[in-house]
């Protein structure tokens, strides 16, 4: 377990959840945090480099993992984070290194989005642990995420396996009080050989897999001893709460008189603990945001448990819906107030993009970023939106069936910064497999990750604390990888012209790149910004 020097009182702060798992991995000594920006999950690698950290954006999730399990075989600390559809880019490596293992910490910080605020879908972070064998904890609080990633990096060093530390929007945002501990002394990198334990040739993977299920009953029996499970005593046992995550906010708020059981340790769950909760009152009922995955848990070992209605199985809990719940009222629930629907910046230069699309009435296979806000009045320019990259996968596929007529309609559009994620793929799979009338791949060159608060990628030419770095030039790759043409253009230069150059390119059938380049507004404005406070500071001048 990780060693603790001698503790000193500490002053409280007031930390979102993302940034107490930052201040956490500081406090730590994580040796490097990597990850893909994605809300809720994004401010945690900021603010750990804003703390000092060594921090840095990946291209994608799955390379953010690898590079992350590269520093656990090194035997230090990382910390990868990513928005729960991250997790899917980076499940090939997940299930592999709970195989492997590591011999330092490897804690991925996952942040789940309940309600979809900002996602397309309400994927939940729990089936992973389950399927790929990897212990999980569930903070509730600022404190618990801060006091959780302390246990994760123990339970990481002490049983060899990575970690996931599941948050959810409220967890990340929500400000609550948190007083750090004493920091800790981490061990010095190192590596050692062990082919065997690494390499996952089938002959090794065999002995690998029944390590892994040895190791995560060791950590189950760890879990039924831990303090992050908590019991709060309530005075009628006629009912009692089963809960876990920010649920547990909701629950003890909205029925404060009942006995309430809180998992943190939510993989390997601590049966025997719930068992004993579940024997002292007369029935549970299971709070939980999302699927009833805890409920079938427990139904499946014999516990008996009841659960929410269906309809509470979409969106986020809050203290009406747990008292609805708790009231089993199955009544429709009063439509929140519609607010004013997104859309592009006044000024955004996509909006020249989407006005031509729409006058040529393109099919259009969209993608991931602010630019999916072409879908809407007054463009209604996107047809369709999958996950990040699939845009140019779709195009082709809508390429190779429809009748001619339509084909020769289809485009691809795309941002930057997601075909830095996964659109260079798709690119490959173009020249490859080529479609009949050709394709026409349009990426929206903004220069920025816009969608998620301006973060830096590698075509971006600086890194995640804006320092200079080496910058891919996508109209140069596009090239390289033997398109028939790449047409760079400004986007003002062809504000007024921009329909009648797609038309030409449309109609020539070849296979074609444009990259429309304008930075966006408001990195134009943080970038003024950086200048003026790197002027005034002692080392500007």
């Amino acid at each position: 377990m990780t060693q603790h020097t001698t503790e000193t009182p500490a002053t409280p702060q007031l930390l979102s959840g993302n940034e107490a798992v930052a201040l956490a991995a500081l406090h730590t000594q994580v040796a490097l945090g990597v990850g893909y920006p994605g809300t809720p999950s994004t401010e945690i690698l900021e603010h750990f480099g804003t703390l000092g950290g060594k921090a840095r954006w990946s291209p994608n999730e799955k390379v953010a993992l690898e590079v992350g399990i590269g520093v656990a075989y090194g035997k230090a600390r990382a910390l990868v984070t990513m928005k729960h559809v991250g997790l899917n880019v980076a499940a090939d490596p997940l299930f592999t290194v709970a195989y492997t293992g590591v011999d330092g910490a490897l804690i991925l910080a996952v942040a789940d989005d309940p309600g979809m605020a900002s996602s397309q879908n309400e994927q939940d972070t729990r089936y992973y642990a389950r399927a790929a064998g990897v212990p999980m904890l569930e903070p509730a609080s600022s404190q618990e995420a801060y006091d959780a990633f302390f246990e994760a990096v123990a339970i990481s060093e002490t049983f060899q396996r990575p970690v996931i530390l599941r948050l959810s929007t409220r967890v990340c945002h929500s400000r609550t009080t948190v007083v750090p501990r004493e920091p800790v002394t981490a061990p010095a990198p190192a590596f050692q050989r062990d082919i065997p334990k690494r390499v996952m040739i089938p002959a090794y993977a065999r002995p690998a897999h029944r390590r892994m299920r040895q190791a995560l009953q060791a950590v189950g029996e760890h879990f039924e001893q831990s303090d992050l499970n908590r019991e709060f005593p309530g005075e009628d046992r006629r009912l009692g709460i089963i809960t876990s995550g920010v649920a547990t906010v909701h629950a003890a708020e909205a029925a404060p008189d009942l006995p309430m059981l809180q998992l943190t340790t939510t993989w390997p769950l601590p049966l025997e603990r719930i068992r004993r909760f579940a024997q002292s009152v007369e029935r549970c009922i299971v709070i939980e945001e999302g699927d009833p995955i805890l409920l079938n848990d427990l139904n499946a070992a014999g516990i008996p448990a009841t659960g929410k209605p269906e309809m509470y199985r979409f969106g986020e809990l809050n203290v009406e819906r747990v008292t609805r719940i708790l009231n089993g009222d199955t009544r429709p629930e009063t439509e929140p107030p519609k607010g004013r629907p997104p859309e592009l910046c006044a000024g955004c230069p996509h909006r020249i993009s989407f006005a031509a699309l729409r006058e040529l009435d393109c099919i259009v296979a969209g993608d991931i970023g602010c630019y999916t806000l072409g879908v809407l009045s007054p463009f209604e320019a996107m047809d369709t939106c999958v996950c990040m990259g699939a845009s140019i996968g779709v195009g082709l596929g809508l390429r190779h069936v429809l009748p001619e007529d339509e084909a020769t309609r289809v485009v691809s559009v795309l941002g930057d910064s997601t075909f830095m994620h996964s659109g260079i793929t798709g690119i490959l799979e173009m020249v490859y497999n080529r479609p009949p009338t050709g394709h026409v791949v349009l990426v929206l060159d903004n220069g920025i990750t816009a969608m998620t608060g301006m973060q830096e990628h590698p075509g971006s030419g600086r890194l995640l604390d804006r320092g200079p770095a080496h910058r891919v030039d996508i109209a140069e790759l596009g090239r390289a990888m033997g398109l028939d043409e790449v047409i760079e253009v400004d986007a003002n230069d062809v504000k007024h012209n921009f329909a009648e150059l797609l038309r030409d390119v449309l109609g020539r059938r070849t296979l074609a790149l444009i990259v429309v380049k304008k930075p966006c507004l408001l990195l134009q404005r943080q970038l003024r910004r950086d200048a003026k406070a790197t002027a005034a500071s002692p080392q500007g001048k």
